[in-house]
């Protein structure tokens, strides 16, 4: 995949779970939020209703779709089976590993370039589809973001409902940027921003 079309939006992953507070990969695993998990969504959410979002495009799994109820509450949701997280196979309900091995393909797992594939296309989906959607989902899912914008999936992971505003190349800025949606930026939204 090229990469992605050239729109903003803003990627939140969910909250905490018990296997992010262990340091376990859950990868499929269908696991709840943590009571700090929700209270991280709930405290996201003075900042993300102030967007009218054109869409809210969530992953299927309950820790995203949890999230994303307890942040927000304007905008279409929709729900896209390709936000999933990655399928570790054997590694998952295992301790994370440093570094991760992203490239290499676990048993009965997936891939790097099959999730990325199907991650990238889901985002290409939604991008042409919305103007600056919110994308509710999970590390990997950044990770593929980052590929697709950065040339590598590699970096520091991504907080638990940390939004991030991801800003396509434009005159003044001839690659990607990825950085934390403030208060200070929603003005630069293409959508409407309730004041104060």
């Amino acid at each position: 995949m090229d990469g992605l079309p050239p729109k903003p939006f803003v990627f939140l992953r969910h909250g905490e779970t018990f296997h992010n507070r262990v340091r376990l990969i859950a990868g499929c695993l269908d696991v709840p939020l943590t009571p700090r998990g929700e209270a991280q969504a709930r405290a996201a959410r003075p900042l993300l209703e102030r967007v009218a979002w054109s869409c809210v495009a969530v992953s299927p799994m309950f820790r995203a779709r949890k999230t994303a109820r307890l942040a927000v509450s304007t905008g279409t949701f929709c729900c896209h089976d390709d936000l999933r997280e990655r399928h570790w196979g054997c590694w998952e309900n295992q301790p994370i590993r440093e570094p991760m091995p992203y490239f290499e393909h676990p048993a009965t797992g997936e891939s790097w370039e099959a999730f990325s594939g199907r991650v990238g296309q889901a985002l290409v989906r939604v991008l042409n589809d919305f103007e600056c959607p919110l994308i509710v989902a999970h590390s990997g899912v950044f990770r593929v973001i980052r590929a697709l914008t950065q040339g590598s999936p590699l970096g520091p992971r991504v907080g638990n409902v940390e939004p991030i505003l991801c800003r396509p190349p434009n005159a003044g800025h001839p690659h990607w940027r990825l950085e934390p949606l403030t208060a200070d930026v929603l003005g630069e939204l293409p959508c409407p921003v309730a004041a104060i």
